[in-house]
């Protein structure tokens, strides 16, 4: 079923006033700079916006948005995994940066896994492997190249892209969503503000967004935390992985870390800190289109560009 992306300022606004938001994301519906832009989400031309769902649960029927190019060819591919603390769905707000990438060649797909108010984990990481795998699964109808598929996320969608990345080829990670016959690796990773060690930030306080999400808090099961962190499954195996940050953002707790440990294992990884960003720059101008030119020169490297079908 093909469906127009386009929503109204007034939806818009109303994502970023929710109740459920957390503080920070509430604090974006206000200007952070005189010349911040909220961006609202159109399909750009020469793009087609699907909708499909991915598997139907009694708390939430998780959706996979699919932009693809007009033009012929088989594409290097984007899952993007939105952010909202975990409890927020925060998918229309990440539709601009999509859209875009969609128009610097690239198939390019947005995920809407289930809230930690729906399901606790792993039931979101569950649902964003098996968007990979969904993608995979559907690579002739969405001219994908199944084997060209990188991962990006801000904020809590920062902290599953990073998760889902790292913990490629691991099977107790991948859930008991649909498209199992299919991998959920991916071959290249872009987190952007997020925290990366979910124990180091929890240990000493009680964190409301981390206790909904994973149903107790760090105290009561410390090991738990740790093994969401995707700091700890760093690995030579790990895919490259790029971290966009904004100057003024704070969420950014184990990255350096993190950076150490691939660069310890011979893993290529980045930072580009973008000036007077607040947090989420990606959803706001002039941010976003820095972001976007970032996340293309990064995944064009690591997964290429459009390919002639007759060559595959």
């Amino acid at each position: 079923m093909k469906i127009n992306c386009f929503v109204p300022a007034l939806i818009a606004a109303a994502i970023a006033l929710a109740p459920g938001a957390s503080a920070a994301e509430k604090k974006v519906a206000d200007p952070v700079a005189p010349k911040s832009t909220r961006v609202l989400p159109t399909t750009p031309a020469g793009v087609t916006c699907i909708t499909n769902v991915l598997a139907k649960y009694p708390e939430h029927t998780v959706e996979v948005i699919v932009y693809v190019p007009d033009k012929p060819g088989v594409y290097p591919t984007i899952l993007d995994i939105h952010g909202g603390g975990w409890s927020a769905r925060q998918v229309e707000n990440d539709k601009p940066m999509m859209g875009r990438l969609a128009t610097r060649g690239f198939v390019t797909a947005l995920v809407s896994y289930r809230l930690s108010t729906e399901a606790k984990y792993p039931a979101a990481l569950s649902d964003c492997k098996a968007a990979v795998r969904f993608l995979r699964a559907n690579a002739v109808k969405f001219k994908i190249d199944a084997e060209r598929i990188g991962v990006m996320g801000g904020s809590a969608g920062g902290h599953l892209s990073g998760l889902l990345a790292m913990t490629s080829g691991k099977p107790e990670f991948e859930g008991d969503g649909p498209y199992r016959e299919y991998s959920s690796a991916v071959k290249a990773c872009i987190v952007m503000a997020s925290t990366m060690d979910l124990y180091e930030t929890s240990k000493a306080n009680t964190s409301t967004n981390a206790i909904q999400f994973f149903g107790v808090k760090c105290s009561e099961d410390p090991q738990l935390y740790k093994q969401v962190s995707p700091i700890t499954h760093v690995s030579a195996k790990s895919p490259p992985t790029l971290f966009i940050e904004g100057e003024k953002d704070k969420l950014k707790v184990g990255r350096a870390e993190m950076q150490a440990k691939f660069k310890a294992a011979g893993v290529e990884t980045g930072l580009f800190t973008l000036k007077d960003a607040p947090h989420p720059f990606w959803m706001r101008q002039p941010w976003l289109d820095e972001t976007v030119e970032h996340a293309t020169e990064f995944f064009h490297r690591h997964l290429g560009s459009v390919k002639s079908a007759d060559k595959q």
